[in-house]
């Protein structure tokens, strides 16, 4: 049964380490959550590692810009690990071959800058459908569109057996008050049409590989009982937690603060029959970070 808690501190002793979602949790897509940053910064201060574990397609540099835009303060986290690195690793390992059709808006393009970490990378460009070897979907090119605008696109690259690298396995996200697609709604739609898309987040292992990797650059030899993730998406942040073997702590006021009837805390039995439906068992489950 999950236990809902009313702040981290209540259970901040029993872990070394969090890997943390951001959007939702520590900000809102347009500004921070203070009482969020409060909590991971008083964690910090207990000799706690922050790992902030995102589903952005972004670069982590990118990512660090974009916190400092919302004001999440440097000394609430560590480092972080996040999609957009873990899918530019294996493109440029040529999983989806060197001509690609890219999708995405005009900003996402950074998805092709190299990496240098990455030893003799294959040379990918972005070229039109009919000439592409894969598919590389950093989102979509409309995030208020219906996915299945994408149907006539997607059929045709089944036809040819493409596979559709996901750069950002989340369905949606809410920007402020406004709830936008993300590129994990065209990956489910492909999948759905017949064809192959691959996963580099939440909740597939490859992030979590990484998340670790950032913790070992730390000098962090963390075990999995002494780990907690927190975010909220059951689907990808909880549903990855236990995969993993480790802890979660569910934050029911982001993407389900409707089904959980979450105000201040989620409604005990909202909470229990959401987690019913959606077959996730978090271990611990809270209306906002604090």
């Amino acid at each position: 049964m999950t236990r809902i808690i009313t702040a981290l501190s209540e259970i901040a002793d029993r872990y070394d380490a969090l890997f943390v979602d951001l959007w939702g949790c520590v900000h809102d897509g347009v500004n921070a959550l203070p009482d969020a940053v409060a909590a991971l910064r008083r964690y910090r201060e207990t000799g706690g590692t922050v790992i902030l574990v995102t589903n952005s397609p972004r670069a982590r540099n990118g990512i660090e810009k974009q916190l400092d835009v919302f004001g999440v303060a440097h000394d609430a986290w560590d480092s972080i690990a996040t999609s957009g690195d873990s899918a530019r690793a294996a493109m440029f390992r040529g999983v989806v071959g060197e001509k690609v059709w890219f999708i995405g808006q005009e900003f996402d393009h950074r998805f092709f800058e190299p990496i240098q970490v990455i030893e003799d990378p294959v040379s990918v460009k972005a070229v039109p459908l009919e000439e592409a070897e894969g598919i590389v979907c950093v989102g979509p090119f409309d995030p208020h569109a219906d996915p299945a605008e994408m149907r006539p696109q997607f059929l045709y690259a089944k036809q040819k057996g493409l596979k559709l690298l996901c750069a950002n396995p989340d369905i949606v996200v809410d920007r402020g008050e406004t709830r936008e697609w993300c590129a994990g709604a065209l990956a489910q739609l492909y999948t759905e049409m017949g064809g192959e898309s691959l996963y580099f987040g939440k909740p597939h292992p490859p992030i979590y590989d990484l998340a670790r990797r950032r913790l070992a650059a730390l000098g962090r030899d963390v075990e999995n009982h002494r780990i907690l993730a927190i975010g909220d998406g059951v689907q990808t942040d909880i549903k990855g937690a236990m995969g993993e073997d480790i802890d979660s702590l569910f934050i029911t006021g982001g993407l389900a603060v409707q089904e959980t009837k979450t105000s201040h805390q989620p409604e005990e039995q909202a909470l229990n029959d959401y987690l019913e439906k959606e077959i996730s068992s978090p271990t611990y489950a809270i209306g906002f970070l604090r």
